[in-house]
């Protein structure tokens, strides 16, 4: 039986949407993390924050470490977006990072992240303290 080329590409169509659809179920959420940094070499960082996603505000705990060059102390609120999520916890994680800087007083910082769920960070924040660091660190987010 021969298929009318309407019919096909009709076919086609339906497929790349129902593709398509099933990426678009991840969504995005807004975070707010408050994170405290301090080190001698090896460094420590934690904090809180929270995520709200679908009109709820969920909890976090925040913990890292770090290990390189790391000298003095800092906090750090940031403001952003995650995306690729589907549900609160795909939040939760580790993202590690590299990275190189300072700050003496107030600055400006930004940065995005990834964890092993995909879930991606995009966050700008204010940084205050003093602290030089040339180091690599993972942070990780949890539900509380």
């Amino acid at each position: 039986m021969r298929i009318s080329s309407g019919l096909r590409t009709a076919a086609i169509a339906l497929a790349a949407l129902a593709v398509t659809s099933v990426s678009a179920f991840a969504d995005s959420g807004t975070i707010h993390l408050r994170i405290v940094k301090a080190g001698f070499v090896v460094g420590g960082s934690g904090g809180s924050g929270t995520l709200t996603f679908h009109g709820r505000t969920y909890p976090l705990s925040i913990g890292g470490l770090s290990y390189g060059f790391t000298f003095g102390a800092s906090e750090t609120n940031f403001y952003g977006r995650v995306t690729n999520i589907r549900r609160a916890s795909d939040v939760a994680g580790v993202y590690g990072q590299a990275g190189a800087g300072a700050a003496i007083g107030a600055g400006a910082q930004g940065v995005v992240l990834t964890n092993q769920n995909g879930a991606t960070l995009a966050l700008s924040g204010r940084q205050v303290g003093a602290i030089v660091s040339a180091d690599l660190s993972g942070l990780a987010l949890s539900m509380r």
